[in-house]
């Protein structure tokens, strides 16, 4: 069985077949089971017991919210349930709080992310970034014109007759790419860097945005060498993660280090160096720690400790 990402997978149908019609997307919303996940500048309802849980709020009690939202998207449907996505973003938080009670209160999903229910935590993950999207994009990017929400929260469309220009949600494409040297002094090892605004001691996989006219495998390549100087060969795509913090889709890679020497690009990276299981195995004592283990970046270490 493929194991998925956090923040991928789940039994979701997004009915992207279905979102032109609106008629339908009415019956959806006027639907007695359908549950409705509040956003609040990019914070998620969620209650924080131990483990943590996603609050989804019965359409019976969310007229309001569906009056006052700014924007309104359907997520898909799960077990013939519909989930629809509303930003509320452009309220006071006493609102807001007026609105939720005592169901929850609004968190940052990278708080919790580990802990939360897999499948719930895609659904979260989608809403933010459905809703970060829309609250940007009030404004057509062609003409300046007001823009209005269709085809169920999928599509902004410009109001100027004479433009009509469509907008669709923003996914940016980054590569993330363990590097291994296989041949080094003691063993096989990996290639490990920090940014100085991580957490003390966390190091981590590089990583970069792909850019235009690249193919993906172009742009680890580039990533690398700008960041530490090596030259990198033999990359081979490994998974990939939506990471909605807030538009990124994170592509992972594997590659085979060309070059050994490490010249680290402090405009970058804060340092790098190469590191073996062993040495990873020593993390605590030495005061270091792997990335959040929500991420792809943690995923393509424990992958590559493991033998995968």
């Amino acid at each position: 069985m493929i194991r998925m990402n956090f923040y991928a997978g789940g039994a979701l149908d997004r009915m992207a077949g279905r979102r032109d019609d609106q008629t339908w997307f009415d019956g959806l919303l006027a639907e007695p089971r359908t549950r409705i996940l509040p956003v609040w500048r990019s914070h998620n309802l969620i209650v924080e017991h131990d483990p943590p849980q996603a609050v989804f709020i019965e359409r019976a009690e969310a007229d309001a919210l569906l009056l006052q939202a700014r924007a309104v998207a359907l997520l898909g449907v799960v077990d013939a349930i519909a989930h629809v996505a509303v930003d509320l973003s452009h309220l006071e938080e006493e609102v807001v709080r007026g609105h939720v009670g005592a169901r929850g209160s609004f968190v940052d999903l990278r708080r919790v992310g580990p802990l939360i229910d897999r499948q719930h935590g895609s659904l979260l993950a989608y809403a933010r970034g459905l809703m970060h999207w829309h609250a940007r994009h009030g404004f057509c990017g062609a003409c300046g014109a007001p823009t209005r929400v269709v085809q169920a929260g999928h599509v902004r469309e410009c109001t100027n007759p004479d433009c009509k220009a469509q907008h669709f949600p923003r996914t940016d494409p980054a590569v993330i790419m363990l590097i291994e040297d296989r041949d080094g002094p003691d063993g096989p090892r990996c290639l490990l860097g920090r940014q100085k605004i991580w957490p003390p001691g966390m190091h981590s996989t590089l990583a970069g945005f792909v850019e235009p006219g690249e193919s993906l495998e172009e742009a680890v390549a580039r990533e690398v060498y700008e960041e530490v100087g090596i030259r990198v060969e033999d990359v081979r795509y490994h998974s990939s993660q939506p990471w909605p913090f807030p538009a990124s889709i994170m592509l992972g890679f594997y590659g085979r280090a060309a070059s050994t020497e490490i010249r680290v690009n402090t405009d970058e990276l804060e340092n790098a160096f190469w590191a073996t299981k062993a040495d990873i195995a020593r993390f605590p004592e030495r005061g270091l720690f792997l990335p959040r283990a929500d991420s792809i970046a943690r995923r393509l270490i424990e992958d590559w400790l493991a033998g995968a």
